[in-house]
């Protein structure tokens, strides 16, 4: 039987959302053993001069514990 945890992290990029994902899965899998998945809970953005600057989103990760 596996035993799995969720942790809620934030990640920011200034290319988009997508790199935002991208770039808090491979940080989420460079700290955590056996990610299995991640669920993107909100999604923001950062705004200067009516110009977006940071497309940021926090995700509940999902990594199984070891036995």
């Amino acid at each position: 039987m596996s035993i799995a945890r969720v942790t809620e992290i934030s990640a920011a990029s200034e290319t988009s959302f997508e790199d935002a994902i991208k770039q808090g899965v491979a940080r989420a899998h460079d700290t955590l053993r056996n990610v299995k998945g991640a669920w993107v809970k909100e999604q923001s953005v950062d705004c200067d001069g009516g110009r977006i600057t940071h497309y940021r989103v926090n995700m509940m990760v999902t990594f199984v514990l070891d036995d």
